[in-house]
């Protein structure tokens, strides 16, 4: 496992329609985590849930869907079998399709789609209570002697650095003082994030409106993470954004390991 790619697709169905499998084949990693696929395994082409690329190489996946039709849910897409995939265990974010979780033999890979805490924090109540339950799964693996990479869409921009216009979106979902709250304590309890080890740069975006052409402007957040335990960080070799990716609101995020 040398590469892993993470993507919020919007609907996995819509991004098929916009060259997701051309996409892939391009890009190729050796795992491929989604979040807001937007469809259950079933609802998929045979091509579009066990995709071959040009080279004969194939991908399984493992999927963990919303049992509300068309919301949330996730994915796991790799090149080699995992040891092992579950889901959280607790019905309370699984009906949601929140996460999966992978187990390799270098880590444990968690594609996690957290829940937005929409206006006036309507959310924000079960989304920290999925940053509590995701954090404990995380120290779980850790304490077992174990790496993790926590990747996905955390609907969080964590520091002022990490959107365009900080403080008129102080009390936005996303950017809500309990959220960064959070995101603190995460770091605090020793989990890295691995972009801002390789770059303190501004204007780095995940995220844009497709209101006010915010893309082309480059007024965004950077949503999307790769988060790891800090002793598996010395296996990190890069962490990038691929803003130039289209097919969705948000673009790919990339771990190449050593």
């Amino acid at each position: 496992m040398k590469s892993i790619v993470s993507w919020n697709v919007n609907g996995i169905r819509a991004a098929e329609k916009k060259g997701f499998l051309d996409w892939l084949n391009r890009e190729s990693p050796d795992v491929l985590c989604l979040q807001e696929t937007k469809a259950h395994r079933g609802q998929v082409s045979a091509e579009l849930s066990e995709p071959t690329l040009a080279d004969g190489t194939k991908y399984a996946s493992w999927w963990s869907s919303a049992k509300k039709a068309g919301y949330s849910g996730t994915a796991i897409y790799s090149k080699t079998e995992p040891l092992s995939v579950d889901v959280i265990g607790n019905p309370a974010f699984d009906d949601e399709g929140r996460a999966v979780i992978a187990r390799f033999p270098e880590a444990t890979v968690i594609s996690a789609y957290f829940p937005n805490s929409q206006e006036a924090g309507a959310r924000l109540d079960y989304k920290l209570a999925f940053c509590a339950e995701i954090l404990g799964v995380c120290d779980k693996i850790v304490a077992a002697g174990g790496h993790v990479i926590l990747c996905g869409d955390y609907n969080i921009a964590h520091k002022p650095i990490d959107l365009a216009n900080p403080k008129s979106n102080e009390g936005n979902p996303g950017y809500l003082p309990a959220e960064r709250a959070w995101m603190d304590t995460f770091v605090a309890a020793g989990y890295v994030d691995t972009f801002r080890s390789f770059c303190q740069n501004p204007g780095e975006y995940t995220w844009w409106s497709y209101r006010f052409h915010a893309r082309e402007k480059n007024i965004g957040w950077r949503l999307d993470y790769f988060c790891v335990d800090p002793a598996f960080m010395p296996s990190v070799a890069s962490s990038t954004i691929l803003k130039d990716v289209m097919g969705s609101d948000h673009c790919p995020v990339k771990l190449t390991l050593q």
